[in-house]
């Protein structure tokens, strides 16, 4: 086995595509392809199946990256070592969380960690959906749901309330609803079905039965702005909400959802200093914002 042909299969077994593996790498997608041809030969075995998307793992070849994946963070954890960057305040720290979160409540106080660690880097990915730190896609996740499994250190971050807003506009135009079941007589914003990448995200079904929306984006933040046009009545975090003068809390308390960041790390990055500083100033933020998370 060549152990450089190891570390082409551990970045193509986190990308979806192999020309995603190969941008990582540095390298051509053909040499990409070339070198895992050499690594299944050499193991006389298969270690991906095709599809219309990408690849993904076969059986044989999750075996393998787990064993892979053991000798990668040996070789990290010795690497730190030799070079004292486990205890160094510097470097990147690539963080992947929601786009309500990022956007209302980290950027806009990310200075602050900016002033007290100015070598650390931060990158911030919001998508739909989340980086996966088990496979070392993030140094850190701020998902709506605890893993089930996974080389993973997972903790409760911070419960959060969500609940039903609309413009002054468009309440003096339509009414504002006395209860939850007129509601089916208004204009719903909420997620797209199909796009809805964690089940914690189904709000409508929870505020009432048979709930649909009639405008639909797969961002929190387009939800935010239909809202606020006027365009109707939305599910929204507080801290969100709240903070916009320009939208009216619908049916409070009666309307009230509760919902759990956590946060999810790689068990060997969590120890990372830099990593922990970013995790204890997240920490104090939402113990400082406890009111917005949570005004009820």
């Amino acid at each position: 086995m060549n152990w450089d042909d190891l570390r082409v299969f551990v970045a193509a077994a986190r990308a979806p595509t192999l020309a995603q593996a190969a941008r990582a790498l540095a390298i051509d997608a053909t040499t990409v392809g070339r070198r895992l041809d050499r690594l299944a030969r050499s193991l006389n075995t298969s270690l991906f199946e095709s599809h219309a998307g990408g690849h993904v793992l076969t059986t044989h070849g999750e075996k393998l990256l787990a064993h892979a994946e053991a000798v990668e963070t040996m070789l990290t954890d010795a690497a730190d070592t030799l070079t004292g960057e486990r205890s160094q305040l510097a470097g990147t720290v690539r963080v992947s969380l929601p786009e309500g979160f990022a956007a209302a409540l980290v950027a806009r106080h990310l200075p602050q960690f900016a002033s007290q660690h100015p070598q650390i880097r931060i990158e911030l990915v919001s998508t739909n959906g989340f980086l996966n730190p088990s496979k070392r896609e993030a140094d850190l996740a701020i998902m709506l749901a605890r893993p089930a499994r996974g080389p993973l250190v997972a903790r409760k971050l911070s419960d959060y309330e969500l609940g039903l807003y609309a413009a002054p506009s468009y309440l003096a135009a339509h009414g504002t609803p006395p209860s939850r079941a007129t509601l089916r007589s208004h204009l719903l914003i909420g997620y797209i079905p199909d796009f809805i990448y964690a089940e914690e995200l189904r709000y409508l079904d929870e505020v009432g039965d048979a709930l649909e929306p009639m405008l639909s984006s797969s961002s929190i933040n387009v939800q935010h702005s239909l809202i606020r046009a006027g365009n109707g009545i939305g599910v929204l975090p507080c801290f969100i909400g709240d903070q916009d003068s320009e939208l009216a809390r619908v049916l409070a308390p009666m309307v009230r959802i509760e919902r759990t960041f956590w946060m999810v790390a790689h068990r060997d990055l969590r120890r990372l200093a830099r990593v922990d500083a970013f995790l204890r100033w997240l920490d104090q933020l939402m113990r400082e914002q406890r009111a917005l998370l949570l005004p009820g």
